[in-house]
């Protein structure tokens, strides 16, 4: 009897909670509440923050790598083209009265076999201007210098798309040719500067007294730099110190066509000089007082006829990537190195010159 009662009294404690005290309770919970959902997205943001460095890190250095082996695949161009003519292909070769405009050929241009590019070398004639260079697409004439060229450009560059132009449009570069310190051509007597790519030149391995090894080939540059050009000083020019001392040598300013035509040898669109250290901001003001870093040229190549007094081409191109900390090179021997931006002034102005017989030790 007892135990009945017991087992009774148990059952009757394991009975369902009655309606009225549940309502007592309140309903049962079935969601976050509003503190609860604004705590979760609080400690999802702070995730978030956490690992958008690290993801943005790990996409620049894809980005790094993938500039790296641009620049070694157009090193690689170099030395198929130096074996295939045994001779390097020249900066820039003057196309003569055909255009006026000294629309030469660049070395990039030169070198378009060699990048896999064999469609548009189809298209080119080296004894006319590159002005003239069309190709046939979908029934339409094309200029040659509209057309992007992959190898060319570096990944990290946010402004990838053609320069809009007339008569023919035109697409950047981001890796230009070494032309030396500061002079680069003498349109009057042919002479050019010591870098290892010249004007109206064809330069050999054997031109390289300094060791392949111990002098650059390319360097990054940014597309659509501002340049100033044609201040047109005549005689012989002292390279300048201070970025103020460019700003005084005056010119036309132009604010976002440098390194926008891979097609022109010119110095200012495929070349750099090593006047300035990597990424040197050289701020000119124009005569709103607006600041554009600028690069420099004294007189660009192939606008005088070189009649015996003319201007001497010098120039201040500055090598500078998106790249934080420094700029990629490709060095003569085929090899890709990182210079950083605090690279002592003379060892890098000793990297660009092919017969200065220094002794080198890289950074």
């Amino acid at each position: 009897m007892r135990r009945s009662r017991r087992v009774s009294s148990i059952l009757m404690s394991l009975r369902p909670v009655s309606a009225g005290f549940q309502a007592k309770l309140g309903p049962p919970r079935t969601a976050f509440t509003l503190v609860e959902l604004l705590v979760v997205i609080a400690i999802i943001g702070i995730l978030v923050g956490l690992l958008l460095p690290a993801v943005q890190a790990a996409r620049e250095a894809a980005r790094r790598m993938s500039c790296s082996n641009n620049l070694k695949q157009v090193g690689l161009a170099v030395h198929n083209y130096e074996s295939a003519y045994k001779k390097l292909p020249p900066a820039w070769t003057d196309p003569g009265e055909k255009d006026g405009l000294g629309s030469g050929w660049s070395m990039q241009a030169r070198i378009l076999p060699f990048v896999e590019q064999d469609g548009l070398a189809d298209g080119v004639n080296y004894s006319d201007a590159y002005s003239n260079a069309y190709l046939s697409v979908d029934g339409e004439q094309v200029a040659i210098s509209a057309f992007r060229v992959a190898t060319y450009q570096c990944p990290s560059d946010p402004l990838d798309q053609p320069r809009i132009s007339s008569p023919n449009n035109y697409y950047k570069l981001n890796y230009a040719v070494n032309q030396g310190v500061w002079f680069v051509y003498n349109p009057n007597d042919q002479t050019v500067g010591e870098g290892m790519f010249c004007t109206n030149r064809y330069m050999g391995f054997r031109d390289c007294l300094d060791g392949l090894s111990n002098t650059l080939a390319l360097a990054e540059v940014k597309g659509w730099n501002p340049y100033m050009r044609d201040a047109g000083h005549v005689g012989d020019l002292a390279a300048p110190v201070q970025p103020a001392d460019v700003c005084a040598l005056l010119g036309s300013l132009k604010t976002n066509s440098g390194h926008t035509e891979w097609i022109d040898g010119r110095v200012h669109q495929a070349g750099f000089t090593t006047t300035f250290t990597p990424n040197r901001k050289i701020l000119c003001e124009d005569s709103s007082g607006v600041e554009y870093d600028v690069d420099w040229t004294n007189q660009r190549e192939g606008k005088v006829a070189g009649s015996g007094s003319d201007p001497l081409t010098y120039a201040a191109v500055t090598s500078r990537s998106y790249h934080t900390g420094g700029v990629m090179v490709g060095v003569l021997d085929g090899s890709v190195r990182f210079v950083t931006d605090s690279v002592d002034l003379q060892l890098w102005q000793d990297l660009s010159t092919r017969k200065g017989r220094e002794v080198v030790e890289w950074p």
